[in-house]
């Protein structure tokens, strides 16, 4: 029991120290017709509602402006961090005697906060008391709106003007949106600035958010108030947990001052440029790994998503005409690095790779929009054909757990349309043929096997075959001591008539014919020059079959992509365009520099 008593009052101390507080910051005396500050301090709070108090005895010049900070620190293992949103009034002291400032209030989480009302003390104008905020003595506080406290004789100090690095979350997940913010803070007017070393972000994803730096607004920071520019600022997107640093950074800044000396003419002040050296502080953010187990479906989403799908054209699907199978994810978060889905259709489909399409705008704090995925398939044979349904996951970093979204399937009506079953459908299914139904012919017989001839012939069949084959394998050593470059050898004029062959569809502008014929020369060739198997003919062996034969990449992608062009056009006719001659010439030029590599060599 004492234990648990201990805890709660542990507890109630460490909440004790995060409530929010909201006080007030003035002078305690000021002159007549000086001008003076009033600044409302809301600590470890998120305020709305704002309403600034009643004031008898000094006139409004401005305000509020609104200033934020935030601060962290990390000491032997343990952390702490503070935020303040802070509410600038600037008076002016119309009449001597007493300024009376009412109480302001605040709206935090729907608690309602406000200061005390309080005096200050108005002391008639000439009088000896100096003002809080615009005196201009040897030896004032540099204020940015005041060129008689920026005089050439000062030092200019890091209070005077600093580089900021600002995180807007102290601890986030991996892949979650976090927004760096880069800002110069300065009393003085800044004639030239020039970054030498950039801030690194090692470990981030980085999405900029384009902005024109200008010192166009005033802001309070640990009481003082600054011209601030907004130098950099960016999305990250964090790839690994742990805590992950934002390096400082260096920059050339000059700066103006003011060189005063009197003259007949009364007081003159002469600009002078002062050049300064400023290094940025280090931001570092703790970085939560996602949990585990991660869902079977979740493909690194982070953030808030929700899954449409299409089908174009949405009726009418004929075989062997091209359609599209369209994903949209839509959403806020790390939208732009979202994985393609695995979408299982119809094995009787050939489906190329999906094309992708990022549609986002970078928001205060993170990415939105949409990212389109469209699935080209071609039906191969016509009937009733189902997509299934799927699952789309992501997290959600609010609620700190995945989302699972179920993703309805489509039923697909697919009619006959003029063509036959492309290459690559026929090669991926040629291995298992479907089995036979229907009435086999079968008979029964009676009798002995043994007293038929024809069984001891087969016991001398294969020896008598071993025997051939033995002798054969002699013979054929003995021609050919290489068999596979001999088949290699005769792979470009085999290739070659073939493309004759489809020279004479092009003649007769038959593009079906020609099509055809094509993919035959180019299939073959491959299985003759690399010595692969029919059976085994694929995209991905044929790449990796050139090559370890010495095939640079861009003759390697330009096969391939030849490949692709004739299976589309053959199976998608109404999608295809272009010279067939045109065709036939970039396939003769694609073998000629096939058969220029030797092998091992690369050219």
């Amino acid at each position: 029991m004492k234990r648990i008593i201990n805890i709660a009052i542990l507890l109630l101390f460490v909440i004790a120290a995060q409530a929010a507080s909201f006080t007030v910051e003035a002078p305690r005396q000021v002159v007549e017709g000086n001008k003076f500050n009033v600044t409302f301090v809301l600590t470890n709070g998120e305020g709305s509602n704002f309403a600034p108090p009643e004031v008898t005895g000094a006139k409004l010049i401005y305000g509020p402006s609104v200033s934020h900070s935030y601060s962290s620190s990390w000491v032997n293992g343990k952390s702490s961090s503070s935020s303040s949103e802070e509410y600038t009034m600037i008076y002016k002291a119309t009449g001597t005697g007493k300024c009376h400032i009412g109480a302001a209030s605040i709206t935090v989480g729907g608690k309602h906060y406000a200061t005390k009302a309080f005096t200050i003390e108005v002391l008639p104008s000439g009088s000896s008391q100096p003002s809080q905020q615009t005196q201009r003595t040897p030896g004032a506080p540099t204020q940015y709106s005041d060129p008689m406290t920026q005089t050439a004789d000062k030092e200019v100090s890091g209070k005077d003007l600093f580089v900021r690095i600002e995180m807007s979350k102290p601890r986030v997940y991996e892949q979650q949106a976090v927004v760096c913010t880069i800002k110069l803070y300065t009393k003085y007017q800044v004639s030239q600035f020039i970054p030498t070393i950039q801030p690194s972000f090692d470990g981030f994803l980085i999405e900029e958010i384009p902005m024109q730096p200008s010192l166009n607004k005033v802001e309070t920071f640990n009481g003082q108030q600054y011209m601030v520019a907004v130098l950099k600022k960016c999305i990250l997107y964090p790839q690994q947990s742990g805590d992950l640093t934002i390096t400082s950074g260096n920059y050339d800044v000059s700066v103006v001052q003011f060189d005063t000396f009197r003259s007949i003419f009364g007081t003159i002040s002469k600009p002078v440029e002062k050049d300064l050296k400023v290094t940025s502080n280090k931001a570092t953010i703790h970085i939560l790994p996602l949990p585990e187990p991660k869902p079977a479906s979740f493909t690194g989403a982070v953030g808030k998503f929700n899954v449409t799908t299409d089908v174009k054209p949405a009726t009418g699907l004929k075989t062997y005409s091209a359609a599209t199978y369209r994903y949209t994810i839509l959403g806020t978060g790390n939208i732009k690095y979202i994985k393609a889905p695995e979408i299982k259709f119809p094995d009787q489909f050939d489906v190329y790779d999906p094309k992708t399409d990022v549609q986002v705008n970078d928001g205060a704090g993170d990415m939105s929009g949409k990212v389109v995925m469209d699935y080209t398939f071609i039906p191969q044979y016509a009937g009733e054909f189902d997509i299934p349904d799927s699952e789309f996951s992501y997290f959600d970093p609010d609620q700190g757990k995945y989302v699972t979204i179920t993703v309805p399937g489509r039923h697909l009506s697919v009619a006959k349309g003029e063509g036959q079953p492309s290459n690559h459908y026929r090669m991926k299914n040629m291995d298992i043929r479907p089995i036979k139904s229907g009435d086999l012919g079968l008979k029964k017989s009676h009798g002995y096997i043994v007293d038929s001839w024809t069984y001891w012939l087969w016991f001398l069949l294969p020896l008598l075959a071993v025997i051939a084959l033995l002798l054969y394998y002699r013979k054929q050593l003995k021609e050919r001591a290489d068999v596979r470059r001999m088949r290699s050898k005769r792979a470009s004029k085999v290739a070659q008539r073939r493309l004759k062959t489809a020279r004479g569809f092009a003649t007769r502008n038959d593009r079906s014919g020609f099509y055809a014929e094509m993919l035959n020369a180019l299939w073959g060739y491959m299985s003759d020059k690399l010595s692969i198997p029919v059976s085994e003919l694929s995209k991905d062996n044929i790449n990796a079959e050139l090559e370890q034969y010495g095939i640079d990449e861009q003759l390697r992608k330009a096969s391939m992509d030849l490949i692709d062009k004739c299976e589309f056009a053959q199976y998608a006719p109404e999608l295809a365009s272009g010279d067939m001659n045109a065709v036939l010439d970039e396939a003769a030029d694609i073998i000629d520099r096939l058969e220029s590599v030797k092998r091992g060599v690369r050219s």
